[in-house]
Formats: C-alpha cells, sequence, structure tokens
C-alpha cells in the first residue's frame, strides 16, 4: 500500500480532514427517480478501494442515498475487504416519500438500527438530521439522537442543511457536534454567520458538494451544451442559477488561477476550502478513481493565504 497523505484531523472535534461522499452509491443523492442508477457496486467498490489506499478512511452516507443502497454497497464493502472506516450517516429527507419518515425519536431508533444492519456495523460514528423536520420540535428530534448515542448505537450526533438561526435552536437543544452544509467557491452562504457560529460553539463544519456539481472543475463552459452524464444533465434544479456569465468570468478566473500554479481546477477548488481553518472536513465525492486526482493534488498544493484571498475576490 502506498504512502497515505496526512488526512488527520484539524476540525474542533478531530473529524478526520476528508471524507469519501457515497451518494452517487446505487442512485444520484436522495432523489428517488434515480434509485438504482449512478454507480454500481463493482464501480462503487473500485472508488472505495482507491480512495481507501490513498488515506480517505471516513466514508459518508446516508439511509436516503439511493433509497439505501449506499449503505448497502458500503456494508459489502466492508464485508468484502475486512476494513473497517470511519462512519457518517444521516436520516429524514423530505424527497425520499414514505409513511415513515421524520426526525421522531422512535423513527430515529428506527432508522438507525435499519442502516446498522445495512452497514453492517454495530455503531455509526456520526449520524446527522438530514434535514430539519418542520414537524418535530428540534428539542424532541435531539433527544431521541441523544438516546441512541447512550444506547451506543451512535457515537456522535449533528446536524445538516441548516441555517444559522436552526443551528442556534439546535445548541440551544442538545449538544450537536458537527454540521454538514454545502460550501464552495460557489457556495459561500455560511461565510461568516455559520461558520463563526460553529467555531464559537466548538462544532465541526464538514462541507459537501465542493465542486458545485461539476461546476468547480470545469465541466461546463460558456455557450457549450452540458456533458451527457453530468449533474446539468440529471439533476439540475440545485444549479439553474448558476449558469450566468458572472459564474463564467468567475470560473475563467479560476481556470487560470490554476493553470498558472500547474493544477486542475478542481485541485485549486478543493485547497480554497482546506485552506480555510473553519471547515473541518471536505466531503469529495468523485464518479471515479481517476477523479480523485484533484484531492491529491490540493493536499500537495496547500493554499497561501494571499491565493485564497484572489480567488474569494474573482467568485465575490
Amino acid at each position: 500500500m502506498s504512502e497515505r497523505p496526512d488526512v488527520a484531523a484539524t476540525g474542533p472535534r478531530q473529524l478526520p480532514r476528508l471524507a469519501l461522499g457515497c451518494g452517487n452509491f446505487g442512485g444520484i443523492g436522495s432523489a428517488p427517480e434515480f434509485f438504482g442508477q449512478g454507480l454500481d457496486e463493482a464501480q462503487a467498490g473500485a472508488l472505495m478501494d482507491a480512495a481507501w489506499e490513498m488515506g480517505i478512511t471516513h466514508f459518508d452516507t446516508a439511509d436516503a442515498y439511493g433509497g439505501g443502497r449506499s449503505e448497502l454497497t458500503i456494508g459489502r464493502w466492508i464485508a468484502q475487504r475486512g476494513v473497517r472506516p470511519t462512519l457518517t450517516s444521516k436520516t429524514f429527507h423530505p424527497l425520499v416519500p414514505g409513511g415513515d419518515s421524520g426526525l421522531d425519536p422512535e423513527r430515529i431508533a428506527r432508522s438507525i438500527e435499519a442502516s446498522l444492519g445495512r452497514l453492517g456495523v454495530s455503531r455509526i460514528e456520526l449520524y446527522l438530521a438530514h434535514e430539519p423536520d418542520p414537524a418535530v420540535p428540534i428539542d424532541v428530534a435531539l433527544q431521541g439522537f441523544e438516546r441512541e448515542q447512550r444506547a451506543g448505537t451512535i457515537a456522535a450526533y449533528g446536524v445538516s442543511n441548516v441555517t444559522a438561526a436552526d443551528l442556534q435552536q439546535a445548541l440551544g437543544a442538545g449538544r450537536p457536534v458537527a454540521v454538514q452544509n454545502g460550501f464552495s467557491l460557489l457556495q459561500r452562504d455560511d461565510d461568516p454567520e455559520v461558520l463563526d457560529l460553529c467555531a464559537a460553539n466548538d462544532v465541526a463544519y464538514t462541507a459537501f458538494g465542493p465542486l458545485f456539481g461539476g461546476w468547480l472543475a470545469g465541466r461546463y463552459r460558456r455557450g457549450e451544451a452540458y456533458p451527457e452524464g453530468s449533474r446539468m444533465r440529471q439533476r439540475p434544479e440545485p444549479y439553474l442559477a448558476t449558469a450566468t456569465d458572472r459564474t463564467f468570468d468567475a470560473l475563467e478566473s479560476l481556470q487560470r488561477f490554476a493553470e498558472e500554479r500547474g493544477i486542475s481546477m478542481a485541485g485549486a477548488s478543493l485547497a480554497w476550502l482546506l485552506a480555510d481553518s473553519r471547515i473541518s472536513q471536505v466531503v469529495v465525492g468523485p464518479g471515479r478513481p481517476a477523479q480523485l486526482e484533484p484531492v491529491a493534488e490540493a493536499l500537495a498544493n496547500p493554499m497561501a493565504g494571499s491565493d485564497r484571498d484572489l480567488l474569494c475576490e474573482a467568485f465575490a
């Protein structure tokens, strides 16, 4: 096995610096219309092998990803390889239909039991509320997480897809140790309020969507059709407002910046995130092993503060 890069935790709760996002295993995230699509088991296994080889040993999933297929795929990989990554999973996503949903404590208990069965483990290291549940008060939901923590089925809990107001309410009701939100050069709504609130309360901030659906990897060009198989073809809704001349101007600046430093646009975008000490973990979700190369680039080319400022200005 090759020498692993330093992915030691730098966040307040000692999360590994990088996590492998497994949202495309057996689906495209939590969207029911794509259940059974995404990466098949062989493709997902090759990706987990490559990530493990380069030192990414924390995997991020959810009960809604692929309708449970993501957790099943990870569980079978663990059993076959005889290794044990640390895990983040989540429950309750409003996109997923069905009568058994929400963050009621009894439903949380059922969800964790099902996730443990699919993953083939006895404990999940970090378990998140995938979304706030408007039907269940946050203090009631967190009681359910705390009960599971005392039972030993989860080591810690947190929240995802939250605003600063949501996080403030959660902090008043329990002890969430982590927030997972979308954050990238093209999605900076959490700066500074949510990031600063996390730092002030010793809450880890984990960033998903670091390449914003492929936009920051240079997949989309001004005036050109979106590539087949891309997020803009499969599930464009979260990114529709992005296709503006202002965005393409910023992306062209990023391309020049990256070329001058001999790295890819994706590598530069990941290095920009890793240079922010307020971000505890970056969740990367490549579609194949070759797409892990920008992660290696980012680790090998830490970004100076002055360069980070240049990119902040380009994407202001």
